[in-house]
């Protein structure tokens, strides 16, 4: 690899990680409020206070159009898709140590190839198939069934997980038609009606603190997208995407700093074999010429849908803010 190909290579790593590493003191955050209040009660606070950063965002947005979608019932079950994944991994964060549910989550590749077959007619060869199972091997010793007591939180990373996987290969079947601010407003909107319908039955009072954390949630997750998207401006998305698996490295980090917790050998070996399985998905579809769609590379999710902003949508209204500002005259 020459100088100047390795520089942008080593440039997108480094702002994937930092990325990520944002991405994991967001839900650090979510950690610390999920011992004082609901999940319905911190998603609904934190889309609220996401809605001022969306809002400047598309008010730049040169894209002509209304917010009606395209694929009505498709853009519904990705919304409900990711109303649940917001619902599932607070909760999950709120109650399982992180490495944990990080461990679980970190399946949600895996399900994208899995998903991608019936619902976007990808084909998948013996060899991807091989890691998705012994990925899926590694979320089973991570829960070790009958050896450790299954908790909800359990269950609520799984559905994290698995519906994030939906919406992820559902974003990939009409992301190409959709207008970006309906991909980026309907979840939103969806988490603030859905989650203020159940603040009756919830809520806590709030302090000033408090609020500045639910702020915090929405500040990290924006700058979080931020980063990651100039990664993927900079790097090829083969580079990019392992990434995302430093998150268990500031697991670790974090849940021994704020949390005393320490990983369970069966995490940190459930871990690795998904991690392991993740990586051969990644590389073998990024060195793949005869596939005609790639999910689990061009679906640049976050889990946390709803409340982080969409990579794609954000790309794509970054690009058209500088095509237009390119076609823009000059006096």
């Amino acid at each position: 690899m020459t100088e100047a190909a390795r520089s942008p290579t080593l440039r997108g790593a480094a702002l994937a990680l930092t990325a990520f590493g944002i991405y994991a003191t967001h839900d650090v955050v979510i950690k610390f409020l999920g011992a004082s209040f609901s999940p319905f009660q911190i998603i609904f606070f934190s889309t609220l206070f996401g809605f001022p950063v969306v809002t400047f965002m598309l008010m730049h947005d040169p894209e002509p159009g209304n917010l009606r979608p395209r694929h009505p019932w498709w853009t519904a079950l990705r919304t409900f898709a990711a109303v649940a994944t917001a619902a599932s991994a607070f909760y999950a964060f709120s109650s399982l140590p992180l490495a944990e549910v990080y461990a679980i989550i970190f399946a949600s590749p895996l399900l994208i190839t899995i998903l991608a077959v019936p619902i976007l007619g990808e084909r998948v060869g013996w060899r991807r198939s091989l890691a998705v199972g012994v990925g899926l091997i590694g979320v089973i010793v991570v829960l070790r069934p009958g050896a450790t007591q299954f908790e909800l939180g359990h269950l609520a990373a799984l559905t994290a997980a698995i519906c994030s996987a939906v919406a992820a290969v559902i974003m990939r079947k009409i992301g190409r038609d959709e207008r970006s601010a309906v991909l980026l407003l309907y979840p939103m909107m969806a988490n603030f009606v859905v989650m203020g319908c159940a603040m009756p039955f919830v809520y806590e009072p709030v302090s000033g603190l408090h609020l500045g954390g639910f702020a915090a949630i929405a500040v990290l997750g924006f700058l979080g997208a931020l980063f990651h998207i100039a990664a993927y401006r900079t790097a090829p998305a083969v580079v990019v995407a392992p990434m995302q698996y430093s998150q268990i490295l500031w697991a670790v980090a974090y849940g021994a700093f704020f949390f005393g917790e320490t990983p369970a050998r069966n995490t940190a070996i459930g871990a690795g074999i998904i991690i392991a399985s993740g990586l051969y998905v990644v590389f073998r579809e990024g060195g793949s010429t005869a596939s005609r769609t790639t999910p689990v590379l061009r679906t640049q999710t976050r889990y946390l849908l709803g409340t982080v902003p969409r990579i794609g949508a954000l790309r794509r209204i970054w690009r058209r803010n500088r095509t237009a500002a390119d076609r823009a005259p000059t006096t």
